[in-house]
Order: C-alpha cells, then sequence, then structure tokens
C-alpha cells in the first residue's frame, strides 16, 4: 500500500488551543445551566420526590434549561477533550453533533416560515394547557408572569382565558380569593407605584366589559383610557364636544392577548431575530471549521507516522 507523504505535517497549535477556549466557554457554561436547573428542581422538591413531575399541570420550563445544558457540556467537552488529546473520535462526534444541530436549527425555521398558521394554533393550545398549571409550578408560573408584563398581554387570546384556571374560575364552588380575577401580570400598573400589588387582579373579570365611563379630550390625548376592548373605532375618537364611551377592563387590565402580542411585537423584530440566528449559525460553523481542520491535520501527522514504507 502507498501513501502521499505530507512534508512538515503537524497539528497546528494556534487551532488546537482556539478550539479548546471555543469549547471550553460551551463546556463551563453547560454545567452552569444543569447546575442551577438540578437547583431550581431541589427547591421544588422534585430531586426528594420525583414523582412532583407527574403532577405538574403545565410545562416546567427547568426541562429547557437542562437539556441546554446537556446539550452544551456534552459538545464542550467532546471539543475540548478531543482537541487537548488529539482524539478523531471525538472532533468527528462534535463536528458531526454541531453540525445536526445547525441543521434542525434551519429545518425548523423553514417550517415556521411555512406553516405560520399552524404553528400559531400550536402555540395557543400551549399557552392554554399552560394557563390551567399555572399555580402548580413556581417557575412556569414566573414565566407566564415574565410574559404577560413584558407584552403587555392577558391570556391567549384574552383575559377570558383565565377562566380555564381553577383558581381564576368564575365557578360558584371556587373558594379561591382569586376567583373571577387575573394575575397581577395582566394589570395596567401605575408607573408612580414602586411595589407590585400582587392582589391589583382581583374579581376584575366580575367589572363589565363595557360599562359607561367618561374620558375628557385632555386624557384621551395623554392616553389616559386605552381604547382596546369596547365600542367601535369611530366612536372612541375625542372632539370636543363629546367624551367617549369605554370599557372598565382597559383601566385596570391588559385587554390584548399574548397571540396578537406576539403576532404584533414579531414583524418589528425580524432583524433582531436575524441577527441572532446568524451569530449563532457563524458560530456553529466556525466550530465545525476548527473540528475539521484539526481532523485534517491528524490525519496527516499519522500517515507521516504510518509504519509502512512511504514512496
Amino acid at each position: 500500500m502507498y501513501y502521499y507523504r505530507y512534508e512538515n505535517a503537524e497539528v497546528s497549535c494556534c487551532y488546537k488551543y482556539l478550539m479548546f477556549s471555543y469549547n471550553i466557554i460551551f463546556w463551563l457554561f453547560g454545567a452552569a445551566l444543569i447546575a442551577a436547573g438540578l437547583w431550581a428542581w431541589s427547591e421544588k422538591g422534585v430531586l426528594q420526590d420525583l414523582s412532583v413531575l407527574t403532577r405538574v399541570g403545565g410545562f416546567d420550563p427547568v426541562w429547557v434549561v437542562l437539556a441546554a445544558g446537556v446539550v452544551m457540556f456534552v459538545l464542550g467537552f467532546a471539543g475540548c477533550v478531543g482537541a487537548l488529546r488529539e482524539n478523531l473520535c471525538l472532533l468527528k462526534a462534535f463536528s458531526t453533533m454541531v453540525g445536526l444541530v445547525f441543521v434542525v436549527e434551519v429545518l425548523v425555521v423553514v417550517l415556521v416560515l411555512v406553516f405560520q398558521s399552524q404553528v400559531l394554533d400550536w402555540i395557543q393550545t400551549f399557552f392554554m394547557n399552560n394557563i390551567r398549571g399555572y399555580r402548580d409550578d413556581i417557575d412556569l408560573q414566573n414565566l407566564i408572569d415574565s410574559l404577560q408584563t413584558s407584552t403587555w398581554c392577558c391570556g391567549a387570546q384574552s383575559p377570558e382565558d383565565w377562566e380555564n384556571n381553577q383558581y381564576f374560575s368564575c365557578n360558584s364552588t371556587n373558594p379561591s380569593r382569586e376567583r373571577c380575577g387575573v394575575p397581577f401580570s395582566c394589570c395596567i400598573m401605575d408607573p408612580a407605584e414602586t411595589v407590585v400589588n400582587s392582589q391589583c387582579g382581583y374579581d376584575v373579570r366580575l367589572k363589565p366589559k363595557h360599562d359607561h365611563g367618561h374620558c375628557s379630550e385632555l386624557e384621551a390625548l395623554k392616553q389616559g383610557c386605552p381604547k382596546s376592548i369596547g365600542p367601535p373605532e369611530s366612536d372612541l375618537i375625542p372632539t370636543l364636544s363629546h367624551s367617549f364611551t369605554m370599557s372598565d377592563w382597559p383601566q385596570l387590565i391588559h385587554p390584548r392577548g399574548c397571540i396578537s402580542a406576539l403576532e404584533a411585537w414579531l414583524p418589528g423584530n425580524l432583524y433582531t431575530i436575524a441577527i441572532v440566528f446568524t451569530v449563532i449559525s457563524v458560530l456553529q460553523m466556525l466550530g465545525v471549521y476548527l473540528a475539521r481542520t484539526l481532523i485534517t491535520d491528524i490525519y496527516k501527522v499519522q500517515i507521516n507516522h504510518h509504519r509502512n514504507p512511504v514512496y
């Protein structure tokens, strides 16, 4: 058998330690995510009683943290050790796994663009299921509160969606003090208040949607009276001689559902999303390039040191 001899073949120290530095960050970050996920489960008593997981009515965000941590830890380990030990098996595993992750990301983006309506339906179903489990898991509760606060929304389609939660249901047999209410994250906060009123959503759905209130022209121009739920838009235009009818709800809570908020948020943030996706893709391709370069260098060194004669 004949082998081609590569002159001055050696493994590049630059690529080797760049590969190591690139992966040590992901390895440590993955370990931190795993530790954070396990700590969150420990706080909820999951590590002491695994059956707690089966009693959660909605989605547990800790699963996402742990899954991301495990993937980053495994990839970081393969990249770090593979580079330091010049291990072909680990380097090949790293480049293959990163390549697969990239392909999956591209497929997800394409599917979301092609099946937008189905994706929105799935998100709505997912959100409704988690509304039912709102009080079952503190991490899920914080996630929903954060979403509703940051996007100024309430429920999936409207605040009425909270009727599906046993604690907020208006059912006559519901003994909860939160009956016919909504979470505090649905409330329109007064900028002057420095402390969050956790009871601001109590009984809010008992109030009429189309009560006759009055808003002066000055208040309307200052946007003191939101114009979401209530009379037709033409009736909400203030004039010098008329005040307009408004609902109680927009004064107290955000009347818009989070699905509508998401649809409104996406068009204005497409460039940001594209930039984030591009940066992640470039980092992944850089990792694959470094791994494949090291693999090629190692192969060249192995060929030069092969026991068979070289002609």
